[in-house]
């Protein structure tokens, strides 16, 4: 019997590390996919917009401001004019790049929120970020505000707005020390409604019709503002520290999944872990948003693309969906400066028509389950 017992339990450990070598070449394998898919992306949407350029000549352009030894002409034959030049380097490159970041930030801030709160619909939206920078951009479009910080007059107000939103959310859901999944989520809630009236109502009082068009247009997602210059280096900064942060506490992030109770049988306090993390998700989808404005879906729809390649654990999905998200978001913004010509959509409408019915299958399924 004591051998039977013996086999069994060896059986089940050379299966379980055959699962765990087999889920580790498939990360390794999605992961090389995704890292060959946004350089092939970025090259590709720097071309694509009212004015078409090849690829060969968007490298070539690139490589020329990198300092490779590319002057513009080859064999007495001009490789690109100085209008390319403009359009790919001065334009469209700061775009790319800046929707590259955004689109990371989001989706990894979006896995991280679903396992604070422990709801697959959540997204970085839930905590009423979103709201608050809206709020710092109207201010800042329709009366002036922070006019003193010149061209980032806008991103500087939507940061505040969000960082002010994101301290309310805190004072609001924490009680007695401690901060519980549905209290950051209705607090969220709360804070978001909240907010988006106050919005409408400095939207209403202003007489100035462009400035709320543009507000309107802004509070959809755009990545127009992007340029060279220190937003978009504080940017990508951002990002890539938060993306550091949460894959090294990967393993919190799946005790936090598993439930409070699993969490401190494995040594991990729930409500100091949700602080740190709530931290740094109003960081960085603060700035994500102060950046391109609210651009929703990303991050309720990459986690779940994110698991279904890789697999639940955080350690996997949070490069994978870091990644995910960044190919997502520079194709909708190709998409939203091509189909419309000569005009450019919001990406938030391309992003709702591809999360919309995402959301509606999958609340359908888990519908199916429960009964």
């Amino acid at each position: 019997m004591s051998v039977g017992v013996l086999r069994g339990s060896t059986a089940a450990r050379s299966d379980s590390a055959q699962l765990t070598a087999g889920m580790r070449r498939r990360t390794h394998v999605w992961t090389t996919c995704l890292l060959l898919a946004v350089v092939v992306s970025a090259v590709l949407c720097i071309g694509i917009g009212p004015a078409d350029i090849d690829p060969v000549t968007v490298l070539a352009i690139i490589g020329h401001h990198v300092g490779l030894p590319l002057d513009g002409a080859l064999n007495g034959v001009q490789l690109w004019t100085p209008a390319q030049d403009a359009i790919v380097w001065g334009l469209r490159t700061p775009r790319v790049l800046l929707g590259l970041a955004v689109g990371a930030a989001l989706a990894i801030c979006g896995a991280a929120l679903q396992a604070m709160v422990r709801n697959v619909l959540a997204d970085p939206y839930v905590l009423g970020i979103s709201s608050g920078a809206s709020t710092g951009a109207a201010g800042a479009i329709l009366f002036g505000y922070a006019a003193g910080a010149g061209q980032y007059a806008l991103p500087v107000s939507a940061f505040i707005g969000a960082l002010l939103a994101s301290l309310l959310v805190f004072a609001l859901a924490r009680t007695n020390g401690q901060v519980t999944s549905v209290r950051l989520l209705l607090s969220g809630i709360a804070i978001g409604y909240a907010l988006s009236a106050a919005t409408s109502f400095l939207i209403f009082m202003s007489d100035d019709v462009a400035g709320a068009r543009s507000v309107m247009f802004w509070m959809l997602g755009s990545l127009t503002l992007a340029r060279w210059g220190a937003l978009l280096a504080l940017v990508f900064i951002v990002v890539v520290l938060s993306a550091g942060f949460m894959y090294l506490w990967a393993p919190r992030l799946d005790a936090l999944t598993a439930g409070d109770e699993t969490a401190r049988t494995l040594g991990v306090r729930p409500d100091t872990t949700r602080i740190q993390l709530l931290l740094v998700v109003s960081l960085c989808t603060g700035l994500a948003v102060a950046a391109s404005g609210a651009i929703g879906f990303v991050g309720l729809v990459v986690p779940h693309l994110g698991r279904r390649m890789v697999g639940a654990a955080h350690a996997r999905l949070i490069p994978v969906t870091a990644l995910l998200g960044a190919v997502l978001l520079v194709w909708a913004d190709a998409l939203a400066r091509v189909l419309m010509e000569p005009r450019e959509l919001p990406i938030g409408i391309i992003t709702a028509l591809v999360g919309a019915p995402f959301l509606i299958v999958l609340i359908r399924r888990m519908t199916a389950q429960r009964a």
